[in-house]
């Protein structure tokens, strides 16, 4: 599934420098945006195996140590062309979006949100996941920017359709404007939800049916990637401007951290970062 020809296929490539693996959406680099989702690959991390030492996990701080976390981001950072600062959010899978306007905002911020944006430049907007779904968006024509952190509970509550609102608000971002990349997350079929995903699904979208597989009674596997992508569309966003990475993060846990699979295994898990800026 990450071979060269279904990466190139899906509008993705893969960026690698001293054994950091990093995947990259061309149309938002072709459109002047810094970007990319991480892997577990090429880090110091030893969060799965003692002996290994090698993990890319990029957040965490209950279940890592600062200096790797940050020796971590050092490489993760040194993939892209130039010194880019950093700017995230205390995520807790909810609707707040983060404004980042000024050097103030930057850094590890303590504000709760699961999505943020900016126009700032040399600025890397991140957000962090290990199954939820990323997705990074640039305005082509203003040079505005988002990054977006959608589990199940923030598309419920239409995450993604907010942050295009607020790239609107905030810099008149047009919907027609926007490139948007959705990331390496939960998508295959072993990511089955019960009643309570479901439930809330229905009682948010009138066609929810059309994103379940049903598997057994009271279970289905769900497709986040989609209803993040329709969410989009219906925001005003061209489908032709949407790509769609195929990779599922349960699937591949030799390329990402799962908190499904391995948070009941080991008890922990690393983080993924996603992050979108300027060139």
């Amino acid at each position: 599934m990450d071979s060269k020809e279904t990466v190139a296929d899906s509008g993705f490539y893969w960026r690698e420098e001293g054994g950091v693996k990093v995947l990259v959406c061309r149309a938002l680099e072709d459109a002047c945006f810094a970007n990319g989702f991480s892997t577990r690959l090429g880090g110091v991390s030893s969060l799965m195996d003692v002996k290994a030492g090698t993990e890319l996990n990029l957040a965490g701080f209950n279940e890592d140590t600062r200096e790797n976390i940050y020796e971590n981001r050092r490489r993760f950072f040194a993939v892209f062309s130039r010194d880019y600062r950093l700017a995230t959010a205390w995520q807790i899978h909810g609707d707040n979006i983060r404004v980042v306007s000024d050097d103030g905002d930057l850094g590890d911020a303590d504000e709760r949100a699961d999505a943020l944006v900016s126009d700032l430049e040399n600025v890397l907007l991140g957000v962090k996941t290990a199954d939820c779904v990323p997705i990074l968006i640039g305005d082509r024509v203003t040079g505005a920017f988002a990054a977006v952190h959608a589990g199940w509970r923030g598309t419920v509550q239409s995450i993604v359709k907010k942050a295009v609102a607020k790239l609107a608000e905030t810099f008149e971002s047009k919907p027609e404007d926007l490139i948007c990349a959705i990331g390496p997350a939960a998508g295959c079929d072993q990511y089955e939800v019960g009643e309570d995903v479901i439930g809330a699904f229905k009682q948010n979208f009138s066609e929810s049916d059309k994103y379940f597989q049903q598997t057994r009674s009271g279970h289905a596997l769900v497709d986040l990637k989609a209803a993040n992508r329709d969410q989009l569309i219906a925001a005003g966003v061209d489908s032709k401007n949407i790509q769609i990475s195929s990779l599922c993060t349960i699937e591949r846990v030799d390329l990402f951290f799962s908190y499904r699979i391995e948070k009941a295994k080991f008890g922990r898990t690393g983080r993924l970062m996603s992050v979108i800026g300027r060139l």
